[in-house]
């Protein structure tokens, strides 16, 4: 039964979650926030919509862009360079991403009489994004469950598994993760500098997958 939307950016991470779950996505939804990488995700998002033949949407927002404080919102330069870890990368949050989305999510979700909104966060994120960990996706999820007549609730089932595992279902799925961006540069290709580069690189090598990536190394 088809009866869940997907919160979909175009990375590894959502890319997986759509091909793990596609027998019951009937929506896919990728919001545009105007991000350094926003527009080489949202490509990569719609490219895997269309070959799995399921409703793709893309949804402005605007404002965050206008009025939120965050180095993915400033350009490339902003971005800093290294190991993917508290300090180096706390100026990548975008303050409440996730609560913002799935709140959007939820409405469309029960606009469309469906019961879940998928999010496809993971263990990985949580040291960094708050909007990420568990305690926050189960308070969401009661949130949207007591706010929706139809109880619309969050399904995150990646949240307690690393990128590494992500990228081992990916390979048993047949995806090709030449077809998703992560960097958070934006560039035409991943810069293989930025932490996030870095962490799709040691996920896939822990995963024992050849990386398909095409850096500007």
């Amino acid at each position: 039964m088809k009866d869940s939307l997907i919160v979909l950016s175009g990375g590894m991470d959502s890319v997986t979650l759509l091909y793990d779950y596609r027998d019951v996505v009937a929506l896919a939804v990728t919001f545009d926030y105007g991000s350094n990488h926003n527009a080489r995700e949202i490509a990569c998002a719609r490219l895997h919509c269309e070959r799995l033949g399921i409703e793709h949407i893309v949804i402005p927002l605007a404002f965050v862009a206008q009025y939120f404080k965050s180095s993915l919102l400033s350009g490339a330069d902003a971005i800093p360079e290294g190991n993917y870890d508290d300090e180096n990368m706390k100026s990548t949050v975008v303050p409440f991403r996730n609560g913002i989305m799935l709140a959007v999510a939820c409405g469309i979700a029960e606009s469309r009489d469906l019961r879940r909104v998928m999010l496809a966060n993971h263990f990985g994120d949580h040291a960094i994004y708050p909007d990420c960990r568990r305690d926050f996706v189960d308070a969401m999820s009661e949130a949207m469950r007591c706010g929706t007549y139809c109880g619309v609730t969050v399904f995150a089932p990646y949240t307690d598994i690393t990128k590494a595992d992500i990228a081992r279902r990916g390979a048993l799925l047949g995806i090709d993760y030449a077809e998703t961006y992560s960097c958070y540069k934006g560039g035409e290709h991943h810069c293989g500098r930025c932490g996030t580069c870095r962490e799709r690189r040691e996920a896939l090598a822990e995963a024992g997958i050849a990386d398909p990536t095409l850096y500007d190394e």
